[in-house]
């Protein structure tokens, strides 16, 4: 059985370092179906879990594929899947019904421009706003967003760290140029790699109950087969997981699924700064779409517009305190991302009323030049 660390150097694609960064973390289950631009990471960890003693299977569509990796997560085992655009759609119903029955599990979308089949094969930022609001029904959800090869590594497992912390399912929300990236990859050694498990009943099996929570807001998840009594449903249901249809249950049960997303912001958010120290501009992007921004704060410092950047690592829950702060110092915002605008509504509305946002951006099929967001500073800012 060969090492669960590949650990060294490494010229991959991000892709293929999201699978690695699984492995990492402890996934041993992932189940899937073949989809561009998602397929390298099903084929890469298709050849890796048997080798370190996981299970891979191939579904018949994105619906059993999400379906089975909520089934793995229940066994006991970190469970993944991957896809796009049209796969993530179809995933909705039962990624509602993960956040329901608080199911850990980490789902990976490598996006492309849609709308329908749209551009397999060329990237997009277009799910953004699907991902926070995909399915029915009110709830929270933690996505991510990785801008390299080496971020969909370490970003891996910060997603299942997340997902086993809290009991939820967890997005990585990448792209294809991100995913078919090459560059270099570190994987450090497993003993340097931190890794989170999802907290364990103890005490009485007869008194447990299935969703009472406990540290953080979160309740114990056992194993089926551990011996506890184990009800999982999609209906509204109680803290020993059957079924109550009352509004009160209902309050209850939404309550802890929103609570323990919501207190515990400042614990999941995670954004990364540069060159705001005196930004009377700031960009706020994430993902590839934060690596052509950089560019765009250097050009337009040589041209004397004092800009930086924010840099959304987190984007669901959305870093409210950080951009509402950020309206405050600067003189306006300009959010870059591959879309017709979705993000960038999100900071519009924490931003109203403090100073004038802006957004950048186009349907998909490439990049975002540098030059488009120095032209919105030149054009939109007046200095």
């Amino acid at each position: 059985m060969k090492a669960r660390v590949l650990t060294g150097e490494h010229f991959i694609n991000g892709d293929t370092a999201c699978a690695e960064g699984a492995i990492a973390a402890g996934c041993t289950f992932f189940g899937g179906y073949p989809i561009t631009p998602a397929t390298e990471v099903a084929e890469h960890i298709s050849v890796r879990l048997p080798e370190v003693g996981g299970t891979f299977i191939q579904m018949e569509d994105e619906i059993a594929a999400m379906t089975s990796i909520l089934g793995g997560a229940w066994t006991g085992a970190k469970s993944m899947t991957a896809t796009s655009g049209p796969g993530f759609s179809l995933m909705m119903e039962t990624i509602g019904l993960a956040v329901v029955t608080e199911t850990p599990c980490v789902v990976v979308n490598v996006q492309r421009a849609g709308p329908s089949t749209g551009l397999p094969t060329q990237g997009a930022q277009s799910d953004m706003m699907q991902a926070r609001w995909g399915s029915h029904g009110d709830y929270e959800i933690i996505a991510i967003a990785p801008a390299s090869p080496q971020e969909m590594f370490d970003l891996a497992i910060t997603a299942f760290n997340l997902s086993e912390t809290y009991r939820t399912p967890v997005f990585i929300m990448s792209d294809e140029i991100v995913g078919h990236m090459s560059e270099k990859v570190i994987i450090p050694d497993a003993g340097k790699i931190k890794t989170v498990s999802r907290p364990r009943p103890t005490g009485r099996k007869d008194r447990f109950r299935l969703y009472k929570p406990g540290k953080n807001g979160v309740a114990p998840m056992p194993a089926i087969g551990d011996g506890y009594k184990v009800h999982v449903t999609g209906l509204t249901h109680d803290e020993k997981g059957y079924p109550v249809m009352t509004v009160e249950t209902q309050k209850e049960m939404i309550d802890r699924i929103i609570g323990k997303i919501r207190n515990n912001m400042e614990d999941i958010v995670l954004t990364e700064s540069y060159r705001l120290e005196d930004a009377e501009i700031a960009i706020v992007s994430y993902g590839v779409s934060a690596r052509t921004s950089y560019t765009a704060v250097e050009e337009a410092r040589r041209m004397g517009i004092r800009a930086g950047m924010l840099r959304l690592i987190t984007v669901w829950p959305f870093p409210e305190r950080q951009i509402r702060e950020l309206a405050r110092k600067v003189k306006g915002i300009i959010t870059v991302e591959i879309n017709m605008g979705q993000i960038s509504r999100e900071v519009e509305r924490c931003a109203a009323g403090v100073v004038p946002t802006f957004s950048v951006g186009h349907p998909g099929g490439t990049i975002i030049p540098p030059e488009d967001v120095i032209d919105v500073m030149e054009k939109g800012f007046k200095r």
